[in-house]
């Protein structure tokens, strides 16, 4: 008969402030450290299979992109062993640069995944940390799995206890949070003790950063690639017992307490094991900020049902939530990653294309003419009482006649969630410019059973095509 061992959380207190803040960094840390895959639900297994298939394609699909380009070509000469995959690349480099860059991959479209309740992109700090680590010793699936899945839960557990007043002075949160994310999985598949994963969590503390500020260039992806490095970084110090403070997130000057204004301590330990934050996962239709997915799909659907065209177009009228103006309040985005924070462009696009997809926000379609003069006709204001998922969307056209389109949940939200199919063929959007459909499709299998491999850095290696691109289209 198997032994069955529930975890159980045993902690001190100490008081900041006047604050009653238990020891969570050590809790969190024997969490990581003890929790078995075995009590994990299958629905949170599968939950997590859809997040590693969504980031995944979104690496793929901006493996050639000019950022991607810029940092390979900065840092390839310095690498160590090439030991690890840039995925969708024949780039080999060492571990930790493979961290960086896949973790710098996966966001650049900002087609990535979101954990809604802190504006998180989970899987790319977390994901691009552990691949790295299983090509240079190989791990069986689920035991990758596992250590995803823990380490989801870590960092979106450490953003709940800081958002959103960490998010809203300036903290870009998939970079601060990530790190964590990133050493506590790294940490789990490198057996560390729970000491050792302490201290991992301290070393990911003092390198915890990312600005708001950087949204919209090359710098909001390179962070959490700089959280998927700096994460692997921590761990791999901490199992050589490089040493860190034993309360790196709740001390007076530990993260928690200097990056936030409040901090809510049970957020990290409350229901430990028994809830799990990659279930509150959600996937982007749209290759944007997620604050501008209801107005899109407002757009669209008003093009759809309207056959409406910008040419037909006076004016269009937006209320929105306040988030939507502070973060993608760009009027006139000059280059396409400045057009994935403006509510603007895209509402352009969607209105011209019906869709927002990474071809809607290149360069090119940032200054095509149409997409600017329909632009400079849409208007957003705030309307109080709006949640972030909702919109009210007015199009007057040029005969006199109104239209309205109230969207109540976006698609893509936790109430219109993307199916499994809806994110496989995302995937092939993305990915099929890169590989061949044959390809493409051997890589979502490799994926969806990532838990049954033998070797999970099969997925990374799976990545490359056999044959460049030029060279297919020309067979």
């Amino acid at each position: 008969m198997t032994h069955h061992r529930q975890f159980a959380i045993h902690h001190s207190r100490f008081t900041v402030h006047g604050v009653e803040n238990m020891e969570v960094t050590r809790t969190l840390a024997k969490f990581v450290v003890e929790h078995r895959y075995a009590d994990i639900p299958e629905k949170v297994r599968h939950e997590a299979a859809r997040s590693f298939l969504n980031w995944v394609g979104c690496a793929v699909g901006a493996s050639r992109h000019e950022t991607v380009e810029n940092a390979l070509a900065a840092l390839s000469e310095f690498s160590g062993p090439r030991e690890a995959t840039v995925l969708g690349r024949g780039d080999k480099v060492d571990i930790m640069l493979a961290a960086l860059l896949n973790g710098i991959t996966s966001h650049t479209f900002d087609f990535d995944d979101t954990h809604l309740k802190t504006v998180i992109h989970p899987s790319g700090p977390v994901a691009s940390a552990i691949l790295a680590l299983a090509e240079r010793t190989p791990v069986r699936g689920d035991e990758f799995l596992h250590a995803f899945i823990l380490g989801v839960e870590a960092e979106c557990r450490i953003g709940n206890s800081v958002y959103p007043p960490h998010y809203d002075v300036g903290w870009h949160i998939t970079g601060t949070a990530g790190v964590f994310g990133a050493a506590a999985a790294a940490g789990r598949l490198l057996g560390l003790s729970e000491q050792q994963m302490v201290w991992a969590l301290g070393i990911a503390a003092t390198q915890s950063s990312g600005l708001r500020e950087m949204f919209g260039t090359m710098c909001k992806p390179f962070h959490p690639g700089n959280a998927a490095r700096n994460g692997l970084l921590a761990a791999l110090l901490a199992q050589r017992d490089f040493t860190s403070s034993s309360q790196g997130i709740e001390a007076k000057r530990g993260f928690a307490n200097v990056l936030s204004t409040r901090f809510k301590p049970e957020e990290i330990t409350k229901r430990l094991g028994e809830t799990w934050e990659i279930a509150l996962n959600t996937y982007k239709p749209f290759a944007c900020g997620i604050v501008e997915h209801p107005a899109i799909d407002g757009c669209i659907q008003l093009r759809k049902n309207y056959n409406l065209k910008a040419e037909d177009i006076e004016r269009v009228d937006l209320k929105v939530h306040p988030l939507v103006l502070e973060l993608t309040g760009k009027k006139a985005p000059q280059v396409g990653l400045e057009g994935k924070f403006s509510v603007y462009h895209s509402c352009a696009v969607a209105i011209i294309h019906g869709a927002a997809g990474e071809s809607q926000y290149s360069d090119e379609a940032v200054r095509d003419p149409r997409a600017v003069a329909l632009r400079e006709r849409v208007n957003a204001t705030v309307e109080q009482g709006l949640h972030e998922d909702q919109v009210r969307v007015t199009v007057k056209l040029k005969n006199g006649q109104t239209l309205e389109q109230y969207i109540e949940h976006a698609v893509g939200s936790l109430d219109r969630p993307m199916s499994d199919g809806d994110l496989e063929a995302k995937f092939h959007g993305l990915a099929e410019g890169v590989l061949s459909r044959l390809e493409t499709e051997n890589l979502i299998r490799l994926c969806w059973d990532v838990a049954k491999l033998k070797d999970a850095g099969e997925v990374a290696r799976a990545s490359v095509a056999a044959a460049p691109a030029d060279a297919r289209k020309a067979s």
